[in-house]
């Protein structure tokens, strides 16, 4: 890994076609899910989508 500046954070992203968590944008955009702020939640990618994908619907459950 570089070096990164004080003021900027690493971001980590989960990489759907290879599955791989990768530090920075390294693939294309419509290949990663992210950004995390750490390799642990990157590695939790699918899960943490799915989990707000079901919160999201019901809350738009609650308002109908």
């Amino acid at each position: 890994m570089g070096e990164t500046a004080a003021n900027e954070q690493e971001e980590y992203w989960y990489n759907i076609n290879t599955k791989q968590v990768e530090v920075g944008k390294q693939s294309a955009a419509i290949y990663r899910i992210g950004p995390f702020a750490s390799f642990e939640e990157a590695t939790n990618a699918l899960e943490i989508v799915r989990e707000r994908a079901s919160r999201w619907k019901e809350e738009e459950q609650e308002k109908d």
